[in-house]
């Protein structure tokens, strides 16, 4: 393992000359009581012996005295000197064993961040002096929490302490290899500016090490625990040498390394910078925006294809910022899973879509999406009953749409949160369905109330058999346990009546229009003669926005 030596401190010295003060006082104590022996015994031992028995009092029996007060001074002063000795020993092992803890990981033995900040320092200085270059890699374990919540952390601490070792056999010589903390690891050396591909060849070496199994620790038997890594570089010649940026860029190019998909290696380029300015922008606006009720609910048609009739809407967010102006619901809506803001975002346009309906024709439901993020939230079901009561909106026109990949997740969870909705009379259908990996005992073992078939089977129908194929079977399975289909997509009126020969109840898609803002569905309705003015006379228990973190989605 690479690590950088202890450097010197002022206790080091304060302890040395601690150390010499107490030999100088023990030494000081032995040497007078040694004067005191000699200068006394000479006329002293001739008649110790004789005086020793004798009870009568005289100058000699005062020496005698003297004589073993001295001794026994002089086993003392040893005594304590050896004493002294242990003590000084026992502070100079505390105060190693306190430089490397202050330098070094506890769990790997590898260096920490502030002694690799010293180390590399000390490289870009050597490399410059070389006309050389120094490179930074930042290492992330793929998955790793999973380790520590299916095996348990000592099979982690055991992925970290073999992943260590590895790194440090792979680095080339006079390297440093640091634990940032967590499953976060880091690499520097130097190499010669003109062949980047050293350092690429290092990059490929380490995730191919990393990635061979690690057995798990005793009493897991003969389980191998796997683990990747995505890793980020940075050059400290593009950073003008500068130590931070050069951190802050590995950092960003491993989360692109992530982004890309994962065990792999990425350089960091002045457009990843670009990126996560973006996004902070883009957070930073979010965060003022769903106070400010910048996000509100777009309307989605949803038509009877039976009939032609318009029975329903599809609640979509979006945004339009002051400062950035429309932001697409595929950019804002994974920064606010990301960043937790899903609940308030979610909160605040299902308040307004609820709040907006109440005036519409009461056969006309709306639909909302739920992320699966929010999916893990066991008091979804609650939350969103709290709006329906909060808003005077009525539970059996409001459909909840969960998307098939985030089911499986949590089954436990997902199934009392449906079977919760599904008793207040809220309707709950299975959304993008074909796209997961739906089993017939999943969808028996919940009760859903619709399934949508995913937009992208509707779109390719016209091009491809295999799409068409698809949709026909599942507008059979559906049939078949009673559940109504919900096409999306759908782009071409040819498609209508083919979909809803097959048994497609209802559909959605540009077709039929564009999103509409609440004033164009407002329009439509009324053209329609579906505005319903009773509900809009019926104040709600609360129209003020709820302060507290909502766990449900609209989606996109």
């Amino acid at each position: 393992m690479k690590t950088t030596p202890a450097t010197s401190t002022n206790i080091d010295d304060l302890a040395r000359r601690a150390g010499q003060g107490r030999d100088f006082v023990a030494g000081g104590i032995m040497t007078a009581a040694i004067l005191l022996f000699v200068g006394t015994a000479g006329s002293v031992v001739p008649n110790a012996i004789n005086r020793f028995f004798n009870t009568g009092v005289s100058p000699d029996n005062v020496a005698v005295t003297a004589l073993m007060l001295n001794i026994a001074l002089i086993i003392l002063g040893w005594r304590r000197y050896g004493e002294l000795n242990k003590e000084i020993a026992h502070h100079k092992n505390a105060e190693e064993q306190a430089k490397t803890l202050a330098v070094t990981d506890p769990l790997t033995g590898c260096l920490n961040r502030r002694a690799l900040g010293e180390a590399s320092a000390g490289l870009i200085a050597q490399a410059t002096r070389r006309d050389m270059t120094f490179a930074y890699l930042m290492i992330d374990l793929d998955n790793f929490k999973n380790i520590n919540d299916i095996q348990g952390h000592d099979a982690g601490d055991k992925v970290l302490v073999e992943v260590a070792r590895r790194l440090g056999a792979t680095m080339p010589p006079n390297s440093y290899v640091a634990r940032l903390g967590g499953d976060e690891f880091a690499c520097t050396f130097i190499f010669d500016a003109d062949f980047p591909e050293t350092v690429q060849r290092v990059a490929e070496d380490l995730i191919e090490q990393i990635s061979l199994p690690v057995v798990g620790p005793a009493g897991y038997g003969d389980a191998e625990l796997a683990v990747t890594a995505s890793i980020g570089i940075a050059r400290a010649d593009q950073c003008d040498n500068s130590l931070d940026m050069l951190m802050r860029r590995a950092d960003i190019a491993m989360y692109a390394s992530k982004k890309q998909g994962r065990n792999r290696y990425c350089w960091f380029d002045l457009r990843m910078e670009s990126e996560v300015q973006f996004r902070n922008k883009i957070e930073s606006g979010m965060r003022i925006g769903i106070g400010r009720g910048e996000f509100v609910p777009y309307y989605e048609q949803q038509i009877d294809l039976a009939s032609g009739q318009l029975i329903g809407f599809e609640v979509l967010a979006r945004w339009n910022s002051p400062e950035l102006g429309q932001v697409a619901p595929d950019i804002f809506i994974p920064i606010a899973e990301d960043t937790g803001m899903i609940g308030d975002l979610s909160a605040c346009v299902m308040r307004q879509a609820m709040i907006d309906a109440r005036g519409w024709n009461q056969e006309l439901t709306i639909s909302v999406n739920i992320s699966p993020v929010q999916l893990r939230d066991p008091w979804m079901a609650q939350k969103i009953v709290k709006l329906l009561v909060e808003t005077g909106f009525p539970a059996n026109r409001l459909e909840i749409e969960i998307t098939e990949s985030c089911l499986f997740e949590n089954m436990g969870l997902a199934q009392s949160i449906i079977g919760s909705l599904k008793n207040q009379g809220v309707r709950v259908a299975l959304d993008d369905f074909g796209t997961g990996y739906s089993s017939l005992a999943h969808l028996r073992a919940l009760p859903f109330d619709r399934i949508k078939i995913d937009r992208s089977f509707i779109t390719s129908m016209n091009e491809s058999k295999e799409s068409r194929a698809i949709v026909q079977t599942i507008a059979l399975l559906g049939e078949s346990m009673g559940l109504p289909i919900t096409a999306e997509g759908i782009e071409d009126g040819a498609l209508i009546a083919h979909l809803s020969k097959i048994g497609c109840a209802k559909g959605q898609g540009f077709y039929f229009g564009q999103p509409l803002s609440v004033e164009q569905a407002r329009r439509l309705l009324a053209d329609q003669n579906l505005l319903d003015l009773l509900p809009q006379l019926i104040e709600p228990m609360d129209a003020k926005p709820d302060a507290e973190p909502r766990k449900l989605a609209s989606g996109e």
